[in-house]
């Protein structure tokens, strides 16, 4: 039987820092218990062959937990029925409910879930086997599992492997042998038997250990996996502090190495959610929004009940994938109602996953009603002479306009950006409600000459697929200072409300402000999309690649980060996948460190993204998913440290 050796370095280091605990004995307590729990009995033995038994005992040398057990402890091959696995004491119980196949090796990877119950010592990677046949099956198939979109490690995610090479095993059928992820991404798959494979990564949703849900998580490659292993060394060095004398220990360590361990899977969730009602809003009179979990082609048919659909003036606002439906009211004998009521069929998702139509009746009240604004624009009013009661009193009467009860309000506006801008933005307009009519010959736009404003040519257009919003284009020179002017009344809205007087100074950011970047890769790809990544992994500005270059310019001194995608599509966005059509995600590549750029510098970056493997490309400063906490290292280090302030009490 084949049996673990302890790491060298695990060993040596405990031994050294229990001598100096030992030599330095306990005036103040003593130092931190560093030694890992350890097995000392198992029922049946590890690694037993021939074993038909259900109930499985493992005893330590001292009280242990497990740690996060459900995320952790994999059983391979994958049980329909979860086994039962609990502590007590200095033993784990492991109860297996499914009936036992013949001739298969059963493995119970506990990775670092086992601890001592006082300090929290892992015990390492830790593996239970026993074989219902003559023998043990001992082969490793290992790698990452890396978000397609993003190169993030994914935690917890099933790897597993298929005998049957078909494409319908992973939809019809369970793993034959399967592991989980760690906090790196980074699984082992253990117990293999030589052959030949297909590997899979499922996020299992439904437990039963195979891709039946469009909504789950999967990752796939056509390799065909052929397990095999062989005889391979490498150096353990051993380090410690000992009466003020660095030890280094280089040893030489035999070992079996299991191949393939390299192997990289990149997860992606297909396009689909599932369609349903998500809620509905009505904040006022005027309008009535539908929310909906998920985009959809097919728009909702309405039936007023209390009103008539054809004649009220309704008018949609959708967003971009219609999971946003915006119905705004214009006939006022419709939007006084205090309740409106109608029937909705629309797609649904059915138990079955399938689309089916689905009729609901519904009756919305705004939040604020109508009788609340009457009131909200009667408090103005009276606000208003109260002020002016105030003024006469003071002898300061200033001339104010009395809100109007017959007029509504005025249309507000946001403006982006606000302030300064750099030459290649250009302004946008968004409105408080879609937009009506626009006015042109009630706008202006200057650029300032010595103390002179000279008009300039601009242009005001509507935003493609936005009601609301309108985007300002004018040529920025850098330095320079703009005006845009309009006169009251130049934007309507939908509902009738006219925009305020608009008079706004812009300054186009000064060139010795920024920098630029130009990227030059060195790829055979065609359709590259390269991205500018901020701190948080967010994109800050997209370029398509032409002729092998990206370049950047007029950026805000910073620091970046890069990121491409491979556009095979040509859409100028990254898709994901589709296993029915064994379509792989965009391929995307990160370049492997920060690019600082500060204002004036021109930087020239050669890149060739297929030069670093995929699992080490991906800055660690932008990766939000860290590994496990090394409990073992840091209780390493706080031992050490202890021992130094021992060392250093005595001398004084």
């Amino acid at each position: 039987m084949h049996k673990p050796t302890p790491r060298p370095l695990i060993t040596a280091l405990a031994a050294l820092l229990l001598a100096a605990c030992a030599s330095i004995g306990n005036p103040e307590g003593g130092g931190y218990d560093i030694i890992p729990p350890k097995v000392v009995k198992c029922q049946p033995e590890n690694m037993t062959t021939g074993s038909k038994e259900k109930r499985l005992t493992l005893t330590f040398d001292e009280y242990i937990v497990i740690e996060n057990a459900s995320e952790k402890v994999v059983v391979s091959p994958p049980q329909k029925e979860m086994p039962e696995i609990r502590t007590g004491g200095k033993k784990i119980h492991i109860t297996l409910y499914d009936t036992l196949r013949e001739n298969t090796t059963y493995t119970i990877d506990f990775a670092d879930a086992i601890v001592d119950n006082n300090e929290g010592n892992p015990m390492g990677n830790f593996t239970y086997s026993f074989s219902t046949g003559d023998h043990i099956d001992t082969m490793q198939v290992s790698g990452t599992l890396l978000e397609a979109e993003n190169l993030e490690p994914v935690k917890g995610m099933l790897v597993g492997l298929y005998e049957d090479l078909a494409d319908t095993a992973f939809t019809t059928r369970p793993f034959a042998r399967v592991a989980r992820t760690d906090g790196r991404g980074r699984f082992s798959i253990k117990g293999v038997a030589p052959g030949k494979y297909r590997i899979y990564g499922l996020q299992d949703m439904d437990g039963d250990s195979r891709f039946s849900q469009k909504a789950e998580k999967i990752a796939f490659d056509t390799i065909i996996i052929e397990p095999s292993c062989g005889p391979d060394s490498r150096l353990d060095t051993v380090w410690t502090d000992l009466d003020s004398t660095a030890i280094d220990t280089v040893k030489t360590v035999h070992f079996t190495h299991f191949y393939p361990d390299n192997i990289v899977l990149r997860a992606f969730t297909e396009e689909f959610q599932e369609l349903h009602l998500l809620k509905t809003e009505r904040p006022i009179p005027d309008m009535f929004t539908l929310y909906f979990t998920a985009p959809s082609d097919t728009l909702p048919l309405i039936k007023g009940l209390n009103f008539d659909m054809d004649n009220c003036g309704l008018i949609l606002e959708r967003s971009a994938h219609n999971d946003t439906l915006t119905y705004w009211i214009t006939d006022t004998l419709v939007s006084d109602k205090d309740t409106l009521s109608f029937s909705m069929t629309y797609l649904d998702t059915d138990t079955l996953g399938k689309l089916a139509w689905r009729t609901d009746t519904l009756d919305l009240t705004p939040k604020v009603t109508r009788k609340r604004q009457r009131e909200d624009l009667q408090k103005k009013i009276d606000d208003w002479k109260d002020q002016q009661k105030k003024a006469r009193r003071r002898q300061k009467e200033k001339y104010v306009p009395e809100p109007n009860p017959f007029l509504r309000e005025e249309l507000g506006y946001k403006m982006q950006p606000s302030g300064s801008i750099a030459p290649m933005e250009n302004i946008r307009f968004t409105f408080d409600e879609p937009v009506a009519h626009v006015d042109t010959t009630a706008f202006r736009f200057y650029k300032q000459k010595d103390t002179l404003w000279l008009e300039e040519p601009y242009l005001f257009l509507p935003v493609e697929n936005d009601m609301r919003s309108y985007t300002l284009y004018a040529e920025w020179h850098p330095g320079e200072k703009y005006r845009f002017e309009a006169d009251s009344n130049a934007v309507t809205s939908i509902l009738g409300k006219l925009s305020a007087p608009i008079k706004k100074d812009i300054t186009a950011t000064p060139e010795e402000e920024f920098s630029s970047l130009f990227v030059r890769l060195i790829m055979p790809d065609t359709g590259v999309v390269v991205q500018l990544m901020d701190k948080s992994d967010k994109v800050v500005r997209s370029v398509k690649a032409a002729d092998g270059r990206a370049d950047f310019f007029y950026l805000s001194p910073a620091e970046y980060y890069l990121r491409l995608f491979i556009d095979r599509n040509g859409d100028g966005k990254w898709t994901t996948g589709l296993y029915e059509e064994g379509r792989q995600p965009e391929e995307v590549f990160y370049f492997p460190k920060p690019l600082l750029l500060r204002a004036r510098w021109e930087v020239e970056q050669d890149w060739e993204p297929r030069a670093i493997p995929l699992e080490k490309q991906k800055p660690e400063a932008i990766t939000k998913q860290k590994p496990d906490s090394e409990k073992r290292i840091k209780r390493l280090e706080a031992q050490r440290e202890y021992e130094r302030e021992q060392r250093e009490r005595k001398r004084k």
